[in-house]
């Protein structure tokens, strides 16, 4: 299920540039997207962790030389960092020659060392896109359902399950993949069960700032190391960290990034949560709320756009603080209620923050003003409204 949009996206940036890099964590569709696509150009596929395709690759440039008048699809491309070099070397001679069309689409999970390695040798050559889990948006779901998606999260292969059971059986199955076998390959050397153990802590600190030192105290390990770890779930689209506000505001601001799982269907499963009851009888689910809301937010913002969290030493704060292009920014608060109020403290904080519209996001009902710049409206209302002022580049 991959949204119809995203084809078109894609197809876009590869009529424009000579290579592309589709990023985003394992099972998210990069794969199946790639296949979908109707070019003019026949395209060949090569999936690296594919030992008879990987032995293709032997010579890579006497291959891929092979392989001109094509668009060649490299899956899991950080396996063989090595590759970027020839493909440079190759779309640079066939830019003499004339070709001006996509060669090569990269798809890869792993976005340290892909972003490094290809920054380095493919500037001006790549355009990188992100393939996040299934968002509201795409699914064009009614309100009425939308539980399902928080709970289950957007993996196609869970929020697709016959069942909520089945669901949190591929979350665990997942998560699971990442701790014996992708960490190891990025260096990790913790045992799967304290990475287990680490996952599980960042999800009851879902929404919070963290802190290292205390969670490597809890692991028996230093606080370098378990920021390095949390550094390479970030880097594998687990996690996403919404850096603070900043600004010469006179005020005591918290400057610590809150740290969520981007997609709550990792998190519940890490919980032990077995359906929306069970979430909303939890502690958590105020948070995971929120982590949701964020991401859909976050994904259908135009370029350019900076998000952020804004905090006083003295409390007051603001969930998400969007500031866009042209100037305008907006302060969200985000919070599962149907009775939404809001203190000075909040009017305080769009002050701080040159803020001339607040909202606050209710998880339904029909929108109403809280005050002369702050109005209340549910999340798919929010959404739309953003969908249709400010469209994504």
């Amino acid at each position: 299920m991959i949204p119809r949009h995203l084809h078109a996206v894609l197809r876009t940036r590869l009529a424009q540039f000579p290579v592309v890099a589709l990023l985003g964590s394992r099972q998210v569709g990069k794969t199946t997207l790639a296949r979908a696509l109707d070019l003019e150009k026949p395209c060949h596929y090569l999936d690296l962790e594919r030992p008879s395709d990987l032995a293709k690759l032997a010579d890579p440039e006497l291959y891929l030389s092979g392989q001109a008048g094509q668009l060649v699809i490299l899956d899991e491309i950080q396996r063989i960092p090595g590759l970027f070099p020839v493909i440079r070397s190759l779309v640079d001679e066939r830019r003499r020659a004339g070709e001006k069309s996509a060669q090569f689409l990269l798809l890869g999970s792993a976005s340290p060392e892909l972003l490094r390695q290809s920054s380095e040798t493919l500037a001006g050559r790549i355009s990188f896109l992100e393939l996040p889990p299934l968002q509201w948006p795409e699914l064009d779901l009614a309100p009425a359902v939308l539980d399902s998606l928080w709970f289950r999260g957007g993996y196609p292969d869970s929020y697709l399950a016959d069942n909520d059971d089945a669901a949190m059986q591929w979350c665990a199955d997942f998560l699971s993949s990442y701790v014996e076998r992708d960490l190891p390959q990025l260096g990790v050397a913790a045992s799967a069960v304290q990475l287990r153990r680490f996952c599980t802590m960042l999800a009851h600190q879902q929404g919070t700032t963290v802190n290292f030192s205390q969670l490597g105290n809890a692991l028996g390990l230093d606080a370098k190391t378990v920021r390095h770890y949390h550094d390479l779930l970030e880097g594998l689209y687990l996690l996403r960290g919404l850096p603070a506000w900043s600004r010469n505001t006179g005020k005591r601001l918290v400057k610590s990034a809150k740290v969520f799982w981007r997609d709550t269907g990792l998190l519940h499963q890490l919980l032990g949560l077995r359906n929306v009851e069970d979430v909303l009888g939890h502690p958590i689910a105020g948070h995971s709320w929120e982590g949701f809301c964020i991401e859909q937010i976050l994904n259908i913002l135009p370029a350019g756009t900076r998000s952020s969290h804004y905090r006083t030493h003295a409390g007051a704060e603001v969930d998400l603080v969007i500031e866009f292009p042209g100037g305008e920014v907006i302060a969200i608060e985000i919070k599962r209620t149907l009775s939404p109020k809001l203190g000075r403290a909040f009017h305080d904080s769009m002050n701080a923050l040159g803020s001339t519209r607040g909202i606050y996001l209710m998880p339904k009902g029909e929108r109403f003003p809280l005050s002369n710049n702050v109005e209340a409206m549910n999340l798919a209302e929010f959404i739309t409204d953003l969908s249709s002022r400010h469209d994504k580049k």
